[in-house]
C-alpha cells in the first residue's frame, strides 16, 4: 500500500477547485481516460469512485499523522465486512463487493488499531483481483517496495518482534544437536543447506554457538536466493560476520532457486549435512512442487531437516478459505504488533507496508482454487506428507524447549509473554509428543518448528 508524505496517491489527484466549471471538466476528462482501462468487467464509475474513496482514506493517513482508535464493537464490523467482500466476490457478485468495499476504506486507517490497519491491506488485496493486471491502478495498488523498503522492514520486524528469530533460533538450536551427535567422525565440519537464505539473518547465531564449542570447525553454506545480487549481499555479510572468529572457516555458496539445484548437490567425506526449510515450502504452492523437492532432500539422506512453517487450522483449498486462514493468521500479527511499538509509530507502519501488507496482497493474488496458490497448512498435514516421503521424526531435546522459552521471555519487552498455559501474549508450547514447538500469539498459533531424519530401514 503507498503511502506518500506530499501530494496525491493517484495519478488523477484529488485537487480542491473552487471554480465548478472547471472542476466538472476535470472529472470528466479522469472519468474519459479511467473508461480506458480493462476493468475485469467491473462498472467504471463505481470502480472510479471506490478508487477515489480508497485515496481519501490514505490522505486523511497522511494528514493527520496520529493514532485513531475504533469505537467498541467497530472492529468486529470491520472483518464481518471482509467476510462479506470475499464472499460476494468468490460469488462473483461484483458490484456488492465494490459497494462493501467502499464502506471498508471509509472506516480503516494505517494509523488506526490493528484490525482497521490489517483490513486496508486485505481491502486492497481484494480491489486488486477486480482489475485486470494490465490496468496501471492494479499495479499501482500493488507495488512492491524496493529491495531496501523491503531489507529494512524485515530488520525492523525481527528486532521488535520475537517472530523470526524464535524460527530462527530453534532452527539453529536443532542444526547444532545434530552436529554435535556426529562430532566424533564428522571431522567438526557442518553443511548447512538453506533452500531460502534469504538475508542470512538466521546464521551469525550458528556461527557463534560453533566458534563457542572450543576447537576449530568448517562452517560451509549452500544458500538459495531469488538473486544473484541478494546472494552476493547474503555472502558478503556472513563472509564479514565469520572473520570475527577465529577457530571457525566457513564457505559459502548461493545458488539460484531449483529444485535441480538440490540434486547437484554432493556431500562430502564424513561432514554433517543440514537442510533448513524455514517458511519455504508453504511458498511452493503446490503439492507436485514440494513432493519433488522432499524427494531431492531424502537423495542427499541429511543428518537433520529442519523444517518451520506458518500453522494453518485447517486445509484451505478454496478463494473464500484462503481468504478467511489469512484473516485469522494476520489478525494475530498485527495485533502483536501493538504490544511492541505505539499506534503512530513510522517503525510498526513501515513494517506493516514493506513486509505484512505485502505478504498479504501477495498471497491473495493466486488465481487457482485447486491446491496450487500458497497457503497454511496444519502441522498434522506436514507430517503426513514428510512421513510420506521417507521421513520420520526426531524428538525436540530440553534445551531446544527451554532455548525457545527463555527468547520469548528475554524479548518480552512490553508485551505480556508467557512460557505456556495462558490465553495472552506469546506463548511457546511442546507439540507432536515432543517432537514439535509451537509460536502462539494468545490463541493463535503461528509457526510450528519440527525436525526429521531419514526413516531407519527404508
Amino acid at each position: 500500500m503507498e503511502v506518500l508524505e506530499d501530494g496525491p496517491l493517484l495519478n488523477f489527484g484529488l485537487a480542491i477547485i473552487i471554480d465548478s466549471g472547471c472542476e466538472r471538466r476535470l472529472k470528466r476528462k479522469r472519468r474519459e481516460s479511467f473508461k480506458s482501462l480493462d476493468t475485469n468487467g467491473v462498472s467504471e464509475g463505481k470502480m472510479f469512485n471506490l478508487l477515489e474513496t480508497r485515496e481519501l482514506m490514505l490522505q486523511k493517513g497522511n494528514k493527520r499523522r496520529e493514532a485513531t482508535t475504533s469505537e467498541d464493537g467497530k472492529g468486529l464490523h470491520l472483518i464481518h465486512l471482509l467476510l462479506v467482500c470475499a464472499t460476494s466476490f468468490a460469488e462473483n457478485k461484483l458490484d456488492s463487493t465494490i459497494k462493501n468495499l467502499k464502506e471498508m476504506y471509509e472506516n480503516v486507517s494505517l494509523y488506526g488499531d490493528s484490525v482497521q490497519r490489517m483490513a486496508a491491506y486485505f481491502a486492497d488485496g481484494l480491489v486488486a483481483r477486480l482489475l485486470t493486471r494490465r490496468s496501471p491502478f492494479h499495479e499501482m495498488i500493488m507495488k512492491e517496495p524496493t529491495a531496501e523498503e523491503e531489507f529494512l522492514a524485515y530488520i525492523e520486524l525481527y528486532k521488535v518482534s520475537p517472530y523470526y528469530q524464535f524460527a530462527h533460533f530453534t532452527a539453529n538450536q536443532m542444526i547444532m544437536e545434530a552436529f554435535e551427535r556426529e562430532e566424533t567422525y564428522n571431522n567438526r565440519t557442518l553443511h548447512v543447506v538453506d533452500l531460502d537464505v534469504a538475508y542470512g539473518f538466521q546464521w551469525p547465531s550458528l556461527m557463534q554457538s560453533l566458534s563457542e564449542t572450543g576447537n576449530h570447525v568448517s562452517l560451509r553454506i549452500t544458500g538459495f536466493g531469488k538473486t544473484v545480487e541478494e546472494l552476493e549481499e547474503t555472502e558478503a555479510r556472513l563472509v564479514g560476520f565469520a572473520k570475527t572468529f577465529r577457530n571457525l572457516s566457513f564457505e559459502f555458496q548461493g545458488m539460484l532457486r531449483s529444485n535441480c539445484g538440490v540434486k547437484s548437490i554432493r556431500k562430502r567425506e564424513n561432514e554433517t549435512i543440514a537442510v533448513n526449510l524455514v517458511f519455504y515450502l508453504n511458498s511452493l504452492g503446490n503439492f507436485k512442487s514440494i513432493s519433488d523437492l522432499l524427494k531431492s532432500v531424502y537423495m542427499l539422506n541429511p543428518s537433520v531437516i529442519v523444517l518451520i512453517e506458518q500453522e494453518g487450522s485447517r486445509s484451505p483449498r478454496t478463494f473464500l478459505s484462503r481468504f478467511i486462514e489469512f484473516l485469522h493468521y494476520y489478525a494475530a500479527m498485527f495485533d502483536s504488533l501493538d504490544d511492541f511499538l505505539p499506534l503512530d509509530s513510522l517503525q510498526r507502519l513501515q513494517i506493516e507496508k514493506n513486509h505484512l501488507g505485502k505478504e498479504i496482497k501477495r498471497l491473495m493474488e493466486f488465481d487457482n482454487d485447486e491446491g496450487s496458490s500458497p497457503h497454511f497448512e496444519r502441522m498434522e498435514t506436514w507430517k503426513g506428507r514428510m512421513e510420506g516421503h521417507g521421513f520420520e521424526g526426531t524428538s525436540l531435546s530440553s534445551k531446544s524447549i527451554i532455548q525457545a522459552k527463555l527468547l520469548l521471555k528475554i524479548n518480552s519487552h512490553s508485551s505480556p509473554i508467557q512460557l505456556g498455559g495462558e490465553n495472552e501474549g506469546f506463548t511457546a508450547f511442546e507439540r507432536e509428543e515432543g517432537n514439535a514447538i509451537s509460536l502462539a500469539w494468545q490463541d493463535k498459533c503461528l509457526i510450528t518448528a519440527s525436525a526429521w531424519q531419514c526413516a531407519r530401514g527404508r
